[in-house]
């Protein structure tokens, strides 16, 4: 059995992503799941000043420990004007700040939504380029578009090419750990 962790980059309280991660935990069975709601997980804005003056906070230490003891990762990436949020660019700049490769070896499962047809298709691509160099191992990818049309109102994704998708990347993702 392996231990998964899993959350969305969004800080918001309706995130949709978050909603995407939940589903996709949803599905799998067999292994232990840790599911964060980023919402609970204020930081502030990285600067070396705010570094220097005040160190990390016990929060950001417990997310890169509990990214250490995972066997494989799970993340659900928003987009602002076909980037990663802020929110999620912060988080990965104070990660990298505690522990360079704080991903070393991680198999991960890179996802993205969107209300748009694009299912926030830039912010994936730019994640999925980064990662990398904190050590991750982008194992899959999916990108779910009009989530209110294929899974805002129920339990599973409407459209059997997009959920035979997902249930793909999931299986590949779960064959890495």
């Amino acid at each position: 059995m392996a231990k998964i962790l899993a959350f969305a980059g969004s800080n918001s309280s309706k995130s949709i992503n978050y909603e995407l991660v939940k589903h996709t935990v949803s599905t799998i069975e067999g292994h232990e799941v840790q599911v964060l709601n980023m919402a609970n997980f204020p930081f502030p804005m990285y600067s070396e000043d705010h570094e220097r003056e005040n160190g990390y906070s016990n929060s950001m230490i417990e997310l890169k420990n509990d990214i250490s003891e995972a066997d494989g990762v799970i993340i659900s990436v928003n987009e602002h004007n076909s980037n990663p949020s802020a929110y999620f660019k912060n988080l990965l700049d104070w990660l990298s700040r505690l522990e360079r490769n704080f991903l070393q070896d991680k198999p991960v499962l890179l996802m993205s939504t969107s209300k748009g047809k694009r299912g926030a298709a830039g912010a994936i691509g730019v994640v999925e380029a980064l990662l990398p160099r904190f050590g991750a191992k982008v194992v899959g990818t999916f990108s779910l578009p009009n989530f209110l049309d294929n899974l805002g109102s129920g339990q599973s994704i409407v459209d059997a090419d997009l959920a035979q998708a997902h249930s793909t990347a999931v299986q590949n993702f779960l064959s890495r750990i």
